[in-house]
C-alpha cells in the first residue's frame, strides 16, 4: 500500500477563462464592462493552467521521496447530478465549446472548461475510490477549476462542479461510507459546500476561513445546519491576521471533539492554499500546513483507518500554491509533522543572540 498517491489529469488545463467574453445575461454585460473600464489596472483571470503547472514545476525540481502519481477521469452526469440539479447541469453542458462568464462574481467558461470541470470531480472521485480500495493510505487530488463555491444550482467563485462534494456524495452512494466529514481550510468560505450538505445529518461539514464580509461573504458562527444536521455544519470564522496558531487551535479545540461525536468513516479536505500570507488573507505558514496535515492524519487514524483524501482548491499567489501544496504531500508521504514556530519569535531569538554581546559589560 502506498502512503500517498497525488491524482492528476492534463485535461483540468482545458480550462482558460477569456476575460473578453461576454457576460450571461446580456444586461449583466453591461454593466460590468462599465465598471472594467474604471479601472486603472487590466483585470485578468487568476484562477489559470499556470496553477497547476507551478505545483508541478516545483514536485519536478524537489521531489517528494514514495509520492505516486495516477491519473483522474471525468465524472458521470448520474455522480455530478447527486449534488447538483438536472437544470444547472443541463445549462452547463450547453456551455461546452464556448467562451462565457456565467456569475457577476467572477466565473467563467472557455470551450475546454467543462470537460475540465467534469475530469476534476472525476479525479477527485478517483482519489476516494483509491482510498476505500486500500491501494493508499491518503490521496490528494490536484484539480481545478476550484469546486467549494459552486452550489446546487449556481457556479460561483471560479467554480463550476463541487467537486469535494461529489466526491462525498460518491462516498455514501457508491463505496459505504456512512458518515463523511469535509474539513475546508481554503481562506474562503465553502460556501457551496454548506449548501448542499445543509440537511444532511451523515456529512459533517467544518469550516475554518476569513471572516465576512471577506468573499463570499458567507460561513457565520451561527450558521450550523437545519433539521437533523443541526450541528454538522461548523463554522470558524477568523480575522484577517490569524495563522498556524489559530488554526491549530481551532482543530484542537473544536475540530477533533467534533469529530469524536461525529465519528466519519473517511475525511476528506478541501485544501486551499490562499491562507499562506503570499495571498494577503491570512498568514498560516508552510509549516502551518504540514502541522494541519499531521493533525488531519492522527484524526484519520483515531476514527477511519486513515482514509484521508484531500481536493484542491484556491491559492492564486503560484509560490506558496505550489510550496503549501508539497508541504501537505511531504507529510502525507510519511516526512516529519513539522512544528510552526510562532511567526517571528525564532527570528527575534536568533538577533537577541546575534546583538547580546554588544550590550554587555566588558
Amino acid at each position: 500500500m502506498h502512503n500517498v498517491i497525488a491524482f492528476y489529469d492534463d485535461r483540468v488545463l482545458a480550462h482558460e477563462p477569456n476575460i473578453d467574453a461576454d457576460f450571461l445575461p446580456d444586461r449583466i454585460d453591461k454593466r460590468i464592462r462599465q465598471l472594467l473600464s474604471g479601472l486603472s489596472v487590466p483585470w485578468k483571470y487568476p484562477e489559470h493552467p499556470g496553477r497547476l503547472k507551478a505545483i508541478q514545476q516545483l514536485l519536478n525540481k524537489a521531489p517528494i521521496e514514495g509520492l505516486v502519481f495516477e491519473g483522474g477521469k471525468a465524472a458521470t452526469h448520474e455522480q455530478l447530478a447527486r449534488v447538483h440539479t438536472t437544470s444547472y447541469l443541463s445549462d452547463i453542458f450547453n456551455l461546452r465549446g464556448k467562451n462565457a462568464w456565467l456569475d457577476v462574481d467572477t466565473t467563467a467558461v472557455s470551450p475546454g472548461s467543462v470537460d475540465a470541470a467534469e475530469v476534476a470531480a472525476g479525479t477527485a472521485i478517483a482519489a476516494v475510490e483509491a482510498v476505500m480500495e486500500k491501494r493508499t493510505r491518503s490521496a490528494f487530488a490536484l484539480v481545478r477549476p476550484p469546486g467549494h463555491h459552486a452550489e446546487p444550482v449556481r457556479a460561483r467563485g471560479f467554480c463550476l462542479f463541487n467537486n469535494v462534494a461529489v466526491a462525498a456524495a460518491h462516498a455514501r452512494s457508491a463505496l459505504g461510507c456512512e458518515r463523511v466529514l469535509i474539513v475546508d481550510w481554503d481562506a474562503h468560505h465553502g460556501n457551496g459546500t454548506q449548501d448542499i450538505f445543509w440537511a444532511e445529518p451523515d456529512v459533517m461539514f467544518f469550516d475554518i476561513h476569513r471572516a465576512a464580509p471577506f468573499y463570499p461573504g458567507s460561513g457565520h458562527l451561527q450558521d450550523v445546519g437545519a433539521g437533523l444536521a443541526e450541528g454538522t455544519t461548523v463554522n470558524v470564522p477568523l480575522p484577517a491576521g490569524a495563522g498556524d496558531e489559530a488554526y491549530l487551535k481551532a482543530f484542537r479545540d473544536i475540530l477533533a471533539p467534533a469529530a469524536d461525536w461525529f465519528k466519519p468513516d473517511i475525511i476528506l479536505v478541501s485544501a486551499g492554499f490562499d491562507p499562506h500570507w503570499h495571498d494577503l488573507a491570512l498568514n498560516v505558514s508552510y509549516d502551518g500546513f504540514g502541522a494541519l496535515t499531521g493533525f488531519l492524519q492522527q484524526l484519520a487514524e483515531k476514527h477511519c483507518d486513515g482514509r484521508l483524501v484531500f481536493v484542491l482548491e484556491g491559492g492564486y499567489n503560484l509560490e506558496s500554491l505550489a510550496n503549501g501544496t508539497r508541504a501537505v504531500l511531504a507529510v502525507l508521504a510519511g516526512q516529519t509533522i513539522p512544528v510552526p514556530d510562532s511567526c517571528g519569535i525564532a527570528d527575534v531569538e536568533a538577533a537577541a543572540n546575534f546583538h547580546r554581546s554588544a550590550f554587555q559589560a566588558e
